[in-house]
């Protein structure tokens, strides 16, 4: 206990602790004004080869509180470890920089039979109809395994985590499947990028 109290008075991790928060609260602003755009400027929707042949299923409950289990299991995750703190937060700050610049660029309108998230939840404030390419639900998971990829079973949690979310979001029609399947790889990029922007960070979170 004394130990784990012990890393809140190292100066360089309060530093990157303090300096990852900020990040990620801007990365939020960035994300709320990118998504409002995107869904304001959203234009007809197109076809899509599974959306077009699958009826649409009411996954709200699973989307919505699925989500928040999730971030809740992560967030517990981070404080039992907390030097792996300022590098996770600030390479989901990076995710989701990127994310905004993706759906700030594409501006594909929902599928018509897109199932409605319910509103009045937490992730409501986050999600905006419009913010389609790519899928924030498939890729965090998928981001948040990659970070902990030399632990087999966290790594396959997330892993199982972010196909189970990548198909809640096809049986919702809640986004296209070029929105899933984009995830991954972009996601993977994201990552790499983190690796050479936040290096010290990383280190701190292996050690």
């Amino acid at each position: 206990m004394k130990q784990y109290f012990s890393n809140y008075k190292d100066k360089e991790f309060l530093l990157s602790f303090f300096t990852a928060i900020l990040f990620f609260a801007v990365s939020l602003v960035i994300n709320f004004y990118a998504g409002m755009y995107a869904t304001k400027s959203a234009s007809s929707p197109v076809t899509d080869i599974i959306l077009s042949n699958i009826r649409v299923f009411d996954v709200g409950y699973i989307f919505t509180y699925g989500a928040m289990l999730f971030w809740v299991f992560a967030f517990l995750l981070g404080l039992y470890h907390p030097k792996k703190f300022p590098y996770a937060l600030k390479t989901i700050a990076l995710f989701t920089i990127i994310r905004a610049i993706f759906i700030s660029l594409t501006h594909i309108g929902p599928f018509p039979t897109q199932l409605i998230v319910e509103n009045g939840t937490i992730l409501s404030k986050f999600t905006f109809g419009g913010d389609l390419f790519f899928s924030g639900h498939t890729g965090l998971p998928f981001l948040v395994a990659l970070m902990f990829w030399d632990k087999k079973v966290l790594r396959w949690i997330f892993i199982v985590c972010s196909l189970i979310f990548g198909v809640i979001v096809l049986l919702g029609h809640i986004h296209y499947s070029i929105d899933v399947l984009a995830a991954f790889f972009i996601t993977y990029t994201i990552f790499h990028i983190s690796l050479y922007l936040f290096k010290k960070d990383r280190k701190m979170f292996l050690g």
